[in-house]
Formats: C-alpha cells, sequence, structure tokens
C-alpha cells in the first residue's frame, strides 16, 4: 500500500473510497446497522474527511417524471464450466480492491489485452442490440453470460465480491453496479451495460449506454455529451500526461452543459487484476501522477442532469441518483503508446 492516501476500488457499491494507510481495507467496508454507511474518503484542504452516503429505500426518492425504478426477482446464479480458468477472487465474497503498482504491458502482455478488450467490445456491441421494450435485464445478462463462456471466457463481474450476475445494467437513475434482474425494460429507457470479461488471465473492461425505444431528447442529450466527455479524455492522452488533466476535460465539458459528474467512482488501472493503480479521477483535481508508455487503465465518466450525490440501496449493489434524474455512463479501456492512446475496448 502506499505511504500516501489513495483509493481503494471494487465492483461493488462501495467501489471507490479514499482512504489513509492507516486504515485497512476491510474497516472501510463497514455499516453500523443504521440507514447509513461509509461510503468515501475525501481529500480537502483541511485532510481527509468522512462522506457519509444516505442508505435509502427506493419509496424516498424525489418525484421525477420516469417511474422510479424498483428491485425486481434475482434468478440463480448462472455457471461458468470448470475449465474456464477463473479469476482468483472468484470464491470469496470480500472485493480484493485496487492492487499497487500499475498495469504496464511487454507485447505479449499488449496481444493479450487486445484480446480481451476485443471481445469485452464485441460482447457489449452484442448486449446493445437487444436493448428493447419488454427486455429484461436478467435475459440481457444471460445472453452476456453464454456469449462470454462460450468464447472460453469468464465474465469479471460474476462473483467479485460477491456480485451475483455476469454484467452491470444500469437504467435511468442508476449509477453504475446495477444488478441483472426480473424488470423489463420500458419504452423511453436509457440503460447503461458495463462488460467486463477475463481471457488469458487480462480483464478487457468497457460499458456504454443505450436507448431503449423512443427516448426523449434531455435523455439523448446526456447520453451523446457523456460519451464526448469520454472521447475528449482519451483525446489527451499520452505519455507523461497528467492524470489530472483527464478530470479537468470531463468537468469542462461537462459544464458546458449543466451536467453534473459523479465524484464517488472512478477509472482504474486493468489487466492482470481487475482493479489496479492508476486511479483516474473524472472531476477537476489536483491528483499527481503521470501516465507512462505501455500502461493501460479505464475512462468511465458519469454524468447526471441532476444531483450527483449516490444512494446505494439494501442490495448493497445499485446505486441511484439521490433525486431520481438521469444519469449516463461510457468506458473504455485505454493503452498508452508512443504517440497517444489505444482504444483496446472496440471491434
Amino acid at each position: 500500500m502506499s505511504a500516501q492516501p489513495r483509493i481503494f476500488s471494487s465492483l461493488v457499491a462501495n467501489r471507490f473510497l479514499h482512504s489513509s494507510p492507516s486504515q485497512p481495507l476491510r474497516q472501510l467496508f463497514r455499516y453500523n446497522g443504521e440507514k447509513h454507511v461509509y461510503m468515501r474518503f475525501s481529500r480537502t484542504s483541511s485532510g481527509l474527511t468522512n462522506l457519509l452516503f444516505n442508505r435509502r429505500n427506493v419509496d424516498e426518492l424525489s418525484n421525477t417524471k420516469r417511474k422510479h425504478l424498483r428491485p425486481g426477482k434475482l434468478s440463480p446464479r448462472r455457471p461458468v464450466p470448470s475449465n474456464i480458468p477463473k479469476p482468483p477472487y472468484v470464491g470469496s465474497s470480500k472485493p480484493p480492491g485496487i492492487a499497487s503498482g500499475s498495469e504496464v504491458h511487454d507485447e505479449k502482455g499488449i496481444e493479450c489485452m487486445r484480446a480481451s478488450g476485443r471481445l469485452a467490445a464485441q460482447v457489449l456491441e452484442y448486449a446493445g442490440t437487444l436493448v428493447k421494450p419488454g427486455i429484461k435485464t436478467d435475459e440481457i445478462d444471460e445472453a452476456v453470460h453464454q456469449m462470454i463462456i462460450d468464447s472460453r471466457a469468464y465474465p469479471s463481474p460474476l462473483g467479485y465480491g460477491g456480485f451475483p450476475k455476469s454484467v452491470c445494467t444500469s437504467v435511468n437513475e442508476c449509477i453504475c453496479h446495477g444488478i441483472p434482474d426480473s424488470r423489463a425494460l420500458e419504452d423511453g429507457d436509457i440503460i447503461n451495460i458495463d462488460v467486463t470479461v477475463y481471457l488469458n488471465g487480462y480483464h478487457g473492461d468497457t460499458s456504454a449506454t443505450f436507448f431503449c425505444g423512443d427516448v426523449d431528447d434531455e435523455a439523448r442529450k446526456l447520453v451523446q455529451v457523456t460519451k464526448e466527455c469520454l472521447d475528449k479524455a482519451i483525446s489527451i492522452c499520452a505519455p507523461g500526461v497528467e492524470f489530472k488533466k483527464i478530470g479537468r476535460t470531463i468537468h469542462d465539458h461537462a459544464d458546458k452543459y449543466g451536467y453534473g459528474v459523479v465524484r464517488q467512482f472512478v477509472g482504474h488501472g486493468v489487466g492482470r487484476v481487475f482493479h489496479a493503480d492508476p486511479v483516474v479521477l473524472h472531476y477537476r483535481n489536483n491528483d499527481r501522477g503521470r501516465m507512462v508508455l505501455n500502461q493501460t487503465f479505464t475512462i468511465e465518466p458519469m454524468l447526471t442532469i441532476g444531483s450527483i450525490n449516490p444512494v446505494i440501496w439494501d442490495d448493497d449493489w445499485t446505486v441511484v441518483t439521490e433525486d431520481g434524474s438521469l444519469s449516463a455512463q461510457f468506458e473504455h479501456t485505454i493503452l498508452i503508446t508512443e504517440t497517444g492512446a489505444e482504444i483496446m475496448t472496440q471491434c
């Protein structure tokens, strides 16, 4: 662990936490039995301060024009053939958090990353074709799961810190980590599908937000600008560039349209491990660190129309906006090259 305050990352709802070296990860993933949970420790000019996230029943969200999300029924966990290699965290209910050290690769590692990234992109593209009114998010999970194991890969979210499904499906006000269930998509919904695959010992991680049926202009604009934020952030990446430039680029573009940038969930190194250094903040910040050649990491901005404050459901995973307003996200895994950045998660 670094001697400096750092962020821990995991696929759980309390996925990214600012921490000090004196506070082990297990102490940060704690819930005191009341209607709140410690979710993030933020840096301020006066040091580390606690930020509490309210744990609310979904009925407590404010009124919006759209029907609020409600938890559906979960299907049984889908099996993975025993001959498919599994990540080391499978079988443990505790998420491993962010691994110390960046993911920097030799030529063999880069080729493995290209393969896992390409498969993740193909799976995401296929999942997007399934989005239509009436399909259940669990049906999307079933299709994604089958495509991944048919490719002799492992769906990275499955079993990560106890996550029960093979993909995250985050609908409308869900910021991230939505669990696929019996809820059917409705006309006008937007849905982020977050795919990560583990192939030949390397993870490829990507996500996109899709339209379901006739989506209104407000939602379409949010999705468009979120994608632009990701594209602009990737365009400035190159060896020696400060990571904080990513946050400034995203935040500046979001500000032009009055959108909020969610701060509690961040990008991360990815490769042989699911979550590694560096931590990639999507908002203006003064964090240190520069990109290095042959390094791989994700950029995954999450924008909102209204409040940027997250609320976690009682399932310990699903994260929604405090006011029920729409949220959108896009994500790519990128490789730092001599001339800039290569998007690894594209078909």
